[in-house]
């Protein structure tokens, strides 16, 4: 590796590669989290503490744009460490040329997301680069939470846990991939980016036992469910027929030679929790706005460790590898 790639930054086993050799490498913290947010202890208090870029082509895209994007984002990965989010910081690199309008629509975006997921942008930042230097806008949002509940992370995931995925698959790449292309005419397809308090605080206020929480972003679900299985030292074994695509999604992938599994999603999570309380999550997660399609597609196993397998509508099993190469550039 001595060059970057694009598929350093498709969320793959490239991205990985890349996170482990350099960044994990020259920081000198092999014992940090592996998981979307760190946990900061200040003054006796657990925080989460996270932040994400964003890159997204085209700037707009059926059912959202980079701005909701950004929000939602930061607030989903804050929710994976069991935190409720409370304040975010966003900074902008803006393009020469780059209309005032067009930022002012993306702000109102931000404002309105932030104000679902009932967090407050109190902070950032804006650089300005010559025309052509950076694609229009770049956005990068970091935010704090107060973790809610210790210990729930990729590496909690237990034998007999549950995989609760809580909607659809690959709806955000197929629609942002589709209006990159123009291809959306008469297409049902929008982005189901989302801001997920709703489902997770609702699960945690209940007291279910939630082991892990993950939102399938770069990568979609095959890539989530490698890295809990590796975190933990588990297997995961998901049935191929319980997985909701949406009919429209499912076409797009099958024409482009895509698996809906490897494709993005801004608006799911992926709950691993103990059996004695699936039924009861599923139920809580189906009353929410963001998770009435919610399904348990599958369960984690002893071993082998790090696998993640598909049980097909056949019967048959298959091995749902890391994914690699560069995927879907520039959707998130």
């Amino acid at each position: 590796m001595s060059r970057i790639l694009l598929s350093h930054g498709a969320g793959g086993r490239e991205m990985a590669d890349l996170i482990r050799q350099v960044f994990r490498g020259h920081y000198a913290q092999a014992d940090v989290s592996q998981d979307d947010s760190a946990i900061v202890t200040l003054g006796g208090v657990n925080l989460a503490f996270t932040t994400d870029a964003f890159v997204v082509s085209p700037l707009f895209f059926p059912g959202g744009d980079i701005g909701r994007l950004a929000v939602a984002g930061t607030v989903n990965d804050l929710l994976t460490a069991a935190a409720r989010p409370v304040a975010l910081a966003a900074s902008f690199i803006l393009e020469e040329g780059f209309p005032i309008p067009t930022l002012e629509r993306l702000t109102d975006s931000m404002q309105q997301t932030a104000a679902e997921a009932g967090v407050s942008i109190v902070t950032g930042d804006t650089k300005v680069v010559p025309r052509g230097s950076a694609d229009q806008v770049f956005i990068t949002t970091t935010g704090l939470g107060v973790v809610l509940r210790p210990g729930v992370s990729g590496a909690a995931a237990r034998p007999r846990d549950r995989v609760i995925l809580t909607g659809p698959v690959g709806d955000h790449g197929a629609a942002v991939m589709l209006a990159r292309e123009n291809l959306l005419q008469g297409s049902p397809i929008v982005s189901d980016a989302a801001p997920l308090n709703d489902i997770v605080l609702a699960l945690l206020e209940a007291g279910v036992e939630v082991h892990a929480l993950r939102d399938p972003t770069r990568g979609g679900l095959a890539a989530t469910l490698n890295e809990i299985a590796g975190q933990s030292q588990t297997a995961i074994e998901i049935q191929e027929g319980l997985i909701p695509v949406r009919p429209a999604v499912a076409a797009v992938c099958e024409a482009l030679g895509l698996d809906p599994l490897t494709v993005a999603n801004e608006g799911k999570m992926v709950i691993i929790i103990a059996p004695e309380d699936a039924d009861r999550a599923l139920e809580l997660i189906r009353g929410r706005r963001y998770g009435q399609e919610a399904r348990i597609i599958g369960e984690v196993l002893p071993g082998p460790a790090g696998r993640v397998q598909v049980r097909t509508v056949l019967g048959t099993s298959r091995l749902l590898e890391m994914p690699s190469g560069e995927l879907l550039p520039r959707i998130c």
